[in-house]
């Protein structure tokens, strides 16, 4: 899916100590379950369009998936959001721009610049934030 972070990023970024604190709007994945390329987005309901006789309903429903059953946080990984991932880098996100390749972010710890380069601007942001996790940096 287009501007979604890519799991083996956001494993990496699980396991180097981004923690998840789940809210509406969040996007998810569930690896491991044969589900590796489906992103699921935490709702409090699922609306849908539907088409009647008299036009267009919006249609206010209860979860359609995975109706009975629950799935451990643990089980699941956060595929941060480009606003979620640039909060995230706090004071030091200096900038994000594009390139022939792709996206450039920069950032300043400290007194000296960190920059990293990748195809999507999620990947940039989610490297740059890794980095910066590796660092220490809060």
């Amino acid at each position: 899916m287009e501007g979604v972070l890519p799991v083996p990023l956001a494993l990496r970024l699980r396991d180097a100590g981004l923690r998840w604190k789940p809210a509406s709007g969040d996007r998810f994945a569930v690896p491991d379950r044969d589900l590796d390329d489906e992103v699921f987005v935490l709702s409090n309901m699922v609306i849908a369009v539907h088409e009647s006789p008299d036009g267009p309903v919006i249609g206010f429903n209860g979860t359609t998936e995975w109706a009975m059953d629950d799935l451990e946080q643990s089980e699941a990984i956060w595929l941060p959001r480009e606003d979620q991932l640039r909060e995230l880098l706090g004071g030091t996100f200096h900038m994000l721009e594009r390139t022939s390749g792709g996206y450039r972010v920069e950032l300043t710890v400290g007194d000296r610049p960190l920059v990293c380069e990748a195809a999507t601007a999620e990947e940039a942001y989610g490297g740059a934030l890794l980095d910066l996790i590796r660092l220490g940096v809060d």
